[in-house]
């Protein structure tokens, strides 16, 4: 089973002809509501893309948080671990699309400040399961988390996003941390690596230094992973003719990832199978109704490329 450990938040999206300038106010007719977060999105990812997936976060006791939930049981993600906030409402993001189909978010944390390690026990974070955490819930608490599941020889996956800066010690608990091109550079400056360098020179050298496998998601120009031992790899993105929407696509690519990995598919399989996914998510409209399912990645992974050792 994958454990998500990780926020649960509810996205006012707003479409917009171009962003604001700095003091500008900007005029759109309408706006929609739906499900969100970091954690919640990469848990529906993994579960649409087979895996047995569970989410540990926390929601306020209000109506948003009853809708989400809601949406995740529909879609087969399990629950039981999510606390309910007496205190706090559930967490708010606020998404502006351009034209363009770029965005801007900010968020609200909300309830997401109220997760707690002890949400998710010694015994569910076993070596049969997997890991995966992002950084939208306090530090502390992803950090208890995944020293419990790499002590009991789980496998470990950290979406660096946002990008914030963590300890070594934390890092030596990854296996895998999933960054793009801006994480990755403020991550390597964090950890003394001159962020200058080309983007396979700073995953060699976070991957050397983390002694794990560092992937840095490109956008439109792919996705580059390379492991502790130096072998890495390139995987083109997806053609598409008309995007839609990128509003959490690396939700989506690090659910799929992880989905794979636990279903014991190959590092390049996952890689591509987790591009492909993403790529299909930006064809319509919001963040976790876009994702695809397992039989749609199959599908169109028969015209993706392949992972190509670099």
């Amino acid at each position: 089973m994958i454990i998500v450990f990780g926020s649960i938040n509810m996205d006012i999206n707003m479409d917009v002809k171009r962003f604001p300038e700095s003091g500008e106010t900007v005029l759109t007719p309408s706006y929609s509501s739906t499900p969100g977060g970091k954690g919640a999105n990469q848990a529906l990812a993994a579960a649409r893309a087979g895996a047995k997936t569970a989410i540990v976060g926390c929601v306020g006791d209000d109506g948003p948080g009853l809708r989400i939930l809601s949406n995740l049981k529909r879609n087969e993600v399990i629950t039981s671990g999510v606390a309910k906030s007496t205190e706090y409402p559930t967490g708010m993001a606020i998404v502006i699309k351009e034209k363009s189909g770029e965005n801007r978010i900010i968020v609200a944390s909300g309830a997401n400040v109220g997760v707690s390690s002890e949400q998710a026990p010694a015994e569910i974070l076993h070596s049969k399961n997997l890991l995966l955490v992002q950084m939208e819930v306090p530090l502390e608490q992803n950090a208890v988390v995944m020293k419990t599941a790499h002590d009991n020889g789980a496998k470990v996956i950290l979406n660096l996003a946002p990008a914030l800066t963590i300890p070594k010690e934390m890092l030596s608990l990854v296996d895998y941390l999933v960054v793009n091109q801006i994480e990755a550079k403020q991550l390597a400056k964090s950890l003394g690596i001159d962020a200058k360098k080309e983007t396979v020179k700073l995953a060699e050298a976070m991957a050397k230094q983390g002694k794990l496998t560092c992937i840095v998601t490109m956008g439109a120009e792919g996705v580059i992973a390379v492991s502790e031992d130096g072998k890495g790899w390139k995987i083109p993105s997806m053609e598409l003719e008309n995007i839609a929407d990128t509003t959490g696509a690396g939700d989506c690519f690090c659910g799929t990832f992880a989905a794979c990995l636990h279903e014991g598919r190959s590092l390049g399989v996952a890689l591509k199978m987790a591009t492909v996914a993403s790529g299909l998510s930006c064809l319509n409209e919001g963040t976790q109704e876009a994702y695809p399912y397992l039989a749609d990645i199959e599908e169109a992974m028969k015209n993706a490329a392949e992972a190509t050792p670099i």
